[in-house]
């Protein structure tokens, strides 16, 4: 990770006084097809670190329960897909955003079993 991309993160951690805590981007993240499609405004939502994912799931368009929404790939292939999200995440778990290129919103879910 880039020294600026980590400047960057922490600035957004201490603009929404949340603790920095970086993603380790050889984890998996879960990312919906649509996001992979380009579609915005981009969901995203970090809980607990297990078996080999990083806890972070974005999603774009209507959420679904359907177990092959979430599609596993690499953090470290975000920058290919969904460049944006990049400086959220560091942002700790329990923590959620909806952005796109002119929009953002960031709060912490107290009720995310983070």
């Amino acid at each position: 990770m880039s020294n600026e991309l980590q400047f960057r993160q922490r600035k957004l951690c201490k603009r929404f006084s949340a603790n920095y805590k970086p993603c380790d981007l050889s984890l998996k993240i879960g990312i919906s097809q649509a996001v992979l499609d380009g579609e915005r405004p981009i969901n995203g939502v970090r809980v607990k670190e297990e078996n080999g994912t990083s806890g972070w799931y974005f999603w774009a368009g209507e959420w679904s329960d359907d177990p092959d929404f979430f599609l596993p790939l690499h953090g470290t292939h975000l920058s290919k897909h969904a460049e944006i999200v990049l400086p959220y995440l560091a942002l700790p778990e329990g923590w959620r955003f909806l952005i796109e290129e002119d929009y953002e919103d960031v709060w912490f879910d107290s009720e995310l079993d983070a």
